[in-house]
């Protein structure tokens, strides 16, 4: 298992070692000493979410408050999405940047999210099948969200599907709806880089 760190600092692409044979594969997509190893804490699981997407569905971009934020190691057990991780946290030096993963049924890589990242993904094939772990459950009164399409940001979400078919975004309501990055700054819903980091000190110790 080899954890790589992405540009948006506190995300790790994390690509697992498979054994296969005529039976089909196997492979584990989460160890916890392997984690903290790379990440620096435990991953406290609270939660562990299912989603499936058709192609083009586009969610995120989602993220929650902090302290305590909404850590997320996420894999794509069938299909494939594009991944992706921005960094919204007020202050911090990559403020606004934002990297990318495929995650897929062939590479079979998870992607780690800390505390204080948006994320967002879109399905490259109809029944994708997003995994996730979440640090803490969900509650609706901390979620956020900031429009995928935001030019301030910028993603560059791929125009075809897994097997070269065309596709345009599909959102839901509430994403379509979701403010800028600069709009949410404003508004005083982003988390800041201070906090962020206080919080991730906190589960270190």
């Amino acid at each position: 298992m080899q954890y790589r760190e992405l540009a948006v600092p506190g995300a790790f692409e994390i690509t697992p070692k498979q054994f296969g044979d005529p039976r089909g594969v196997f492979l584990e997509w989460f160890k916890a000493p392997a984690f903290e190893e790379a990440v620096g804490h435990p991953l406290d699981l609270q939660q562990a979410n299912c989603s499936v997407s058709a192609a083009g569905v586009l969610r995120g971009i989602h993220f929650a408050d902090v302290p305590p934020g909404q850590a997320k190691y996420v894999t794509c057990a069938k299909g494939a999405v594009l991944d992706v991780v921005v960094d919204v946290r007020v202050g911090s030096p990559t403020f606004g940047q934002w990297d990318s993963v495929v995650l897929d049924d062939v590479e079979r890589r998870a992607i780690y999210l800390g505390e204080g990242l948006g994320h967002a993904f879109m399905s490259l094939e109809d029944g994708s099948t997003v995994m996730y772990l979440c640090s803490t459950g969900y509650n609706p009164g901390r979620e956020r969200g900031i429009h995928p399409l935001d030019p301030e940001i910028g993603i560059e979400w791929p125009s075809t599907d897994r097997h070269g078919n065309p596709v345009a975004p599909l959102l839901s309501d509430k994403d379509a709806a979701a403010p800028g990055l600069s709009e949410a700054a404003a508004a005083g819903i982003l988390p800041t880089d201070e906090a962020v980091r206080s919080y991730v000190e906190s589960l270190r110790g």
